[in-house]
């Protein structure tokens, strides 16, 4: 066996060890374990704060500098406010070539002011701003970042690629777009829309992950925000999709661009077997108001399950046709769910134009939660 020297200072404690019980020398290993964890968690605080330090020291040193260097030029150069082909004009880049421009945290940090200027200008200081990140070869970087093989690097690619304005291939991007990583995916999905100049919604053809409700909300944000985006007929996805979460999506921009070219697709919608999505038709059909569909709805009415029954009385009142008053009536007068007496009864306050008449004897008949309903339905500001 080998001879361990042990230091003359341990000896007792040795010795103590060595001739106390079980318990007592498993208990004396996690204590050295544990005093020995915690040290080095202290140990790794104190070191990444002391990192931190320095950055921020050198940051604050260099960003001013950086700064200067922007403003004197770009936001102040007479040429770029005088010319109109910006992108044609070369930059004195010498002032930043005297920076430490080897080190990577430092392109990184002149990435950042450039991307922080960008977002607050418009027109050719913008586009300066973007021959400046080139002539700097700090998209090399970038594209390094989208070729890492950790996920946030990636997603800071992206996040640069979209501030630049900087084409990407939809192969290298494609993919991406149906990533199992939520945070990629998403910032993928905002890439693919931002940079595509044809085909902005290519990736609905090849999402096999559902679309997230905050996915919808922040997809339906950038839609909504990109300007001179091509919009397409979304009727498309709502025919060929196998992914319902997407078809769902359509139906929501359909509603939101008006699209009644695709108000055939959705009608065919009604005879799927999904009801949730019979149910998302349903709405998309009564809030783009086509009054061709209110009798097929109806004739639905009796089969379909409660949510999908709310959206059909919702409709009637949306589309305010007027041709369906008594079935209204008859439904919050003998329904016994009170959700679906209240859709009727706000239905019938749409009707109201030609309802007048019907809703004052029910008003003046009906019992005192009734009554309650149709007041509430009749205040302007409850909406559906």
């Amino acid at each position: 066996m080998l001879d361990i020297q042990v230091p003359a200072f341990l000896e007792p404690a040795m010795n103590t060890f060595r001739y106390a019980p079980l318990a007592i020398q498993l208990a004396m290993i996690f204590i050295v374990i544990a005093a020995t964890g915690t040290l080095l968690a202290y140990f790794s605080i104190l070191r990444s704060r002391y990192l931190g330090y320095r950055r921020d020291k050198r940051l604050s040193y260099l960003l001013p500098k950086v700064d200067n260097l922007i403003i004197e030029e770009v936001l102040t150069n007479p040429e770029v406010t005088e010319t109109s082909y910006s992108d044609q004009l070369i930059l004195n880049t010498e002032g930043f070539q005297e920076l430490p421009m080897h080190k990577k945290w430092v392109r990184e940090a002149i990435t950042g002011r450039i991307m922080h200027f960008r977002r607050n200008v418009r027109g050719n200081m913008g586009q300066m701003l973007r021959s400046l990140y080139m002539q700097l070869d700090l998209d090399k970087d970038t594209m390094k970042k989208m070729k890492s093989g950790k996920w946030e690097k990636k997603v800071q690619a992206l996040t640069e690629f979209i501030n630049m304005d900087m084409s990407i291939s939809d192969v290298t991007i494609l993919p991406l777009t149906n990533s199992r990583n939520r945070e990629l995916r998403a910032a993928a999905r905002h890439a693919y829309i931002k940079l595509s100049k044809n085909e902005p919604f290519k990736f609905f053809d090849v999402v096999t992950e559902p679309l997230l409700m905050w996915d919808q909300v922040e997809l339906f944000r950038i839609i909504s925000s990109t300007e001179d985006i091509a919009i397409p007929n979304f009727a498309r996805w709502i025919t060929y999709s196998s992914n319902k979460s997407v078809v769902s999506f359509c139906l929501k921009l359909i509603v939101h661009y008006n699209q009644l070219p695709a108000v055939p697709a959705v009608i065919k919608l009604l005879d799927t077997k999904d009801h949730y999505l019979r149910a998302n038709a349903i709405n998309c059909l009564g809030k783009l108001r086509v009054p061709d569909v209110e009798e097929k709805l109806v004739s639905l009415y009796s089969s379909q399950p409660l949510h999908c029954q709310i959206e059909i009385l919702k409709a009637l009142g949306r589309i305010s046709s007027g041709r369906y008053i008594d079935f209204l009536k008859q439904e919050f007068l003998h329904s016994t769910d009170f959700d679906l007496r209240k859709s009727a009864a706000k239905s019938l306050v749409k009707n109201e134009w030609i309802a007048s008449q019907v809703l004052r004897e029910l008003i003046d008949t009906a019992n005192p939660e009734n009554l309650r309903i149709l007041k509430h339905c009749m205040n302007p500001l409850i909406k559906y």
